[in-house]
């Protein structure tokens, strides 16, 4: 039985260097300050240090599928492909500039010997709200050689920032957002479509937006037997033991999560989540050495640590296939 091996991390402010000629200039102006001194030596450090990351993943061969975010353009994903050349696979990219207003995005890498992604088959479903924000992105890819349908949905929503209370409605809306293209799946590819949404959702697996808006359930039964789009939180184990994804005031908080579709807990379109394979992927390199395992960041520009990674840690999952 092949089986997929998916991550997904939030990179934490890939940007493309302080003066880009790939930036806009409205975005620049946007960023103000927020880039000075992050050179082409910073970035290709950053770069350096996500890849050797990327590369432990998936006992050393690296992931089959990687979702990211907080990545501002194709470019410096292509830069960071690159970076993965010593795995041998071939990483192509799947990414769609959005008008969020720090200019960062959701993207994917997949490698091109596992899966094939069809024209017109990725999309964009924006969260509407009264400032730019992010979308999420969905590529709908093909096992190779089997032609199976794995429906992929990238997550960036957003931020607390300002307050998690002030802010709770945003995150509500991209839930609402993510059920309601979840059932636009299912009434086009079927109910036992095999879909996975992941990324960086801000709220914990508990929270309204993923609970009430995301329709996403802590019990396994609960989505089988359900015939509205529910989907299976597969991050409940790692909130048990109190392992975080990203941490924020000596608190772990499990921000990063991986969502599955019925079809993904049955195995009915010939795939199915290992869900007991969910890792927080905490290499020794990465974590701090105080009283919590926090993420070593990276940082930027006057402020970037050239020994750091992310603020967030990596998540990893399992899918396998029929032969």
């Amino acid at each position: 039985m092949p089986a997929h091996h998916i991550a997904f991390w939030n990179v934490e402010n890939l940007f493309d260097v302080e003066d880009s000629p790939r930036r806009t200039d409205k975005l620049q102006r946007a960023l103000g300050s927020e880039l000075a001194g992050w050179t082409q030596a910073q970035l290709d450090a950053k770069l350096a240090q996500l890849a050797s990351i990327i590369q432990q993943l998936n006992g050393g061969a690296g992931p089959d599928l990687l979702g990211v975010c907080e990545v501002e353009n194709a470019h410096v994903l292509g830069v960071l492909r690159d970076a993965l050349a010593l795995l041998g696979r071939d990483y192509r990219i799947a990414h769609a500039d959005t008008s969020d207003q720090r200019g960062i995005d959701v993207a994917f890498l997949y490698d091109g010997a596992r899966y094939t992604i069809r024209d017109g088959e990725t999309f964009s479903h924006f969260v509407m709200r009264r400032t730019a924000t992010r979308d999420l992105f969905q590529v709908n890819l093909r096992t190779i050689p089997t032609d199976r349908l794995l429906v992929a949905i990238g997550n960036h929503w957003p931020s607390r920032r300002g307050g998690e209370l002030e802010s709770a409605a945003y995150r509500a809306i991209a839930g609402e957002t993510l059920a309601y293209f979840h059932e636009r799946i299912r009434a086009i590819q079927g109910k036992d479509v095999a879909v996975i949404a992941m990324g960086d959702f801000n709220d914990e697996p508990f929270d309204r937006s993923l609970t009430h808006y995301a329709l996403a359930e802590r019990q396994a039964q609960k989505v089988r037997n359900a015939q509205t789009p529910r989907l299976l939180n597969l991050m409940w184990p790692v909130v048990g033991a109190a392992l975080g994804t990203h941490y924020f005031d000596n608190h772990a908080n499990a921000l990063d999560q991986f969502l599955v579709s019925k079809g993904l807990l049955t195995g009915a379109p010939g795939l199915k989540a290992r869900v007991d394979s969910v890792r927080v992927e905490q290499f020794p390199e990465m974590v701090s050495g105080g009283d919590y395992p926090d993420p070593i960041r990276f940082g930027r520009g006057r402020n970037a640590n050239l020994a750091g990674f992310s603020d967030h840690y990596p998540i990893s999952l399992v899918i396998d296939e029929d032969d």
